[in-house]
């Protein structure tokens, strides 16, 4: 493999019916054995830079490509699909979207049976890439039985066993639960272990990637080059701008900067919480102050008694009973598999319950009144894709006010309805993507439309299945501050979330489910303090909870939200 196994020169992209360019000149270039992250705000082009490594755009995804990409020496512009797979392999955020046959072992056989492989070497191969991710004694099984977890592992067998020198990873982890997150990374340890793979990874979770990764290259708000070199020259020596492009910065880097911003000085930037933890040993710490009041409860809006939910011999939902009050911020938690999914479209209506098991807002959810349901909450689906009926942003946002209208016997003008629509753009920083289809936005781009979807109508309870999915620190902050405002002023908001600190952060109350179950319900604090619960329900404490648990002050143990930091210096 030559020194240099990947090239992106001054590369500008313009998908078929956008006048933009995304990414608008993006350079970067990955050696021989060197494992690189990818940084960058939401919709700034670096899923689109992923798919223009392996040819699929402009091969596959109509569009324009200016500037040059070349792997391993082959100019991928003059070069098939077919030719570039001999060279990198890529894992997209949704297994699902790679998974093509009815076994395990079938689908790590299926690019090495049309590369021709003799069936020796396929079986050689398939065999070695599941046992390096853990699944070849599941070989026999469907993908469909299997976890999130497992899936993308298979999924990141499935190019391993293509054995080429450049491996790309879009956001491998983001629909994953913190066990099914650490078992890929693992993986990806061993991968890059003896230093023959170069690997290019796109992550939102900076610290789950950090300690695998050589350099970082950051990219700005146009999808140019901003930054490029060691973790530590990047971030420790560029966390201000980095943090004012709205990326997700490691989690010790922005408690730095909280503490500095109220004159506490750490002495140096940390990247890892071991480092946060050992900083703030040596500096003389106040005593902080942890709020931990909590609010009354309202009236209840949704009470659900006894719900058991099946799926073939399947029990997703066992007699599940939970109320849910006006103003609660619920965070349902839990591992891959252990029904929370099930259990909030069960409570809203959007996947209908057995009758007089759950009364949502005066109602039985399990009416065939979808209108009348929709008036009480508002859903936004894990899947952006799924919930998407108009050919433009727009006309999606829109779609919501004419139906909401019509059912609630007051129709909305025009006026009023294109009004509502503009602001809704403009908060979620979709203006000048108004006209575009909803299926050519970028993966956070969707999110944030769905999430408009269900703001806009203005429902009481607004349910959302990983909010924050896809999305840059920019803004999921603003994401969460929205619904945070929401609930200030009246609305009952249900989240589903794998991101423990966000939960830490928002919620004021934790649902923790278990093989459909519910494990434990109660108050954010004593919920994400409980290690051993944690634990046992293959769950982890929020990253900022843990490192504060090290520190000797037992005051500073109460710490989890940033929140709960000392207040800035006005």
């Amino acid at each position: 493999m030559p020194a240099t196994a990947l090239t992106l020169d001054q590369v500008r992209i313009r998908h078929a019916d956008r006048s933009a360019h995304t990414p608008d000149g993006v350079t970067l270039h990955v050696d021989s054995g060197e494992v690189v992250l990818l940084l960058g705000p939401s919709g700034c082009g670096k899923s689109t830079a992923a798919l223009a490594m392996n040819g699929l755009v402009p091969h596959a995804i109509p569009a324009d490509l200016e500037g040059s990409v070349t792997v391993c020496g082959v100019d991928a512009a003059r070069s098939t699909t077919a030719q570039l797979a001999e060279h990198v392999a890529m894992v997209f955020q949704d297994p699902d979207a790679q998974i093509v046959t009815e076994s395990v072992l079938d689908d790590v056989c299926f690019a090495l049976e049309n590369m021709l492989l003799p069936v020796d070497e396929v079986l050689a191969r398939a065999e070695s890439a599941l046992r390096t991710v853990g699944l070849w004694h599941r070989r026999d099984d469907s993908p469909d039985v299997l976890s999130g977890g497992a899936r993308q592992r298979l999924a990141i067998a499935c190019a391993l066993a293509m054995r080429t020198a450049v491996l790309v990873l879009d956001e491998p982890t983001a629909n994953l639960d913190p066990s099914g997150s650490a078992d890929v990374y693992a993986v990806l340890r061993r991968v890059v272990a003896d230093g023959t793979r170069s690997v290019v990874l796109i992550e939102h979770d900076v610290d789950a990637a950090l300690p695998i990764v050589d350099r970082v290259v950051v990219l700005d708000r146009e999808g140019r080059t901003a930054f490029s070199g060691t973790p530590r020259d990047v971030i420790a020596g560029h966390a201000d701008e980095i943090a004012s492009l709205g990326v997700w910065l490691p989690t010790a880097t922005a408690v730095a900067q909280r503490l500095a911003s109220a004159g506490i000085d750490l002495g140096t930037v940390p990247l890892t919480m071991p480092e946060l933890t050992e900083a703030m040993r040596n500096t003389d710490l106040p005593e902080p102050s942890v709020d931990v009041t909590e609010r009354p409860h309202g009236e209840r809006l949704i009470s659900i008694r006894d719900l058991t939910v099946s799926r073939g011999e399947r029990t997703l939902l066992d007699r599940v009973s939970l109320d849910v009050h006006t103003g609660d911020f619920l965070a349902i938690i839990g591992a891959n598999g252990a029904g929370k999914t099930t259990l909030i479209q069960a409570m809203t209506g959007i996947a209908r319950p057995p009758k007089r098991h759950v009364e949502l807002a005066g109602i039985d959810a399990a009416t065939r009144d979808t209108r009348a349901l929709a008036q009480r909450a508002g859903f936004v689906f894990q899947n952006p894709e799924h919930q998407f009926v108009a050919n433009s942003v727009a006309d999606e946002l829109a779609y919501g006010l004419h139906v909401h209208g019509a059912s609630s016997g007051r129709r909305l003008d025009d006026a009023e309805i294109a009004e509502r629509v503009e602001r809704m753009l403009a908060r979620l920083g979709l203006s000048e993507h108004r006209d575009v289809h909803p299926f050519l936005l970028s993966g956070g781009q969707k999110r944030r439309l769905s999430v408009g979807t269900a703001l806009i109508v203005g429902a009481p309870i607004l349910a959302l299945d990983e909010p924050t999915f896809g999305q840059d620190r920019e803004r999921a902050d603003e994401l969460m501050a929205m619904l945070s405002d929401l609930r200030d002023a009246g609305s009952t908001i249900i989240v589903v979330s794998h991101d423990m600190q966000l939960v830490a952060e928002y919620a004021s109350r934790v649902v923790v489910l278990a093989d459909g179950a519910i494990a434990a319900d109660g108050p954010t604090g004593s919920i994400l303090s409980d290690n051993t619960l944690l634990q046992r329900n293959s769950l982890r404490q929020p990253p900022l909870a843990r490192a504060m648990s090290e520190l000797a002050d037992p005051a500073w143990h109460r710490v989890t939200r940033l929140a709960d930091l000392p207040e800035p210096l006005r």
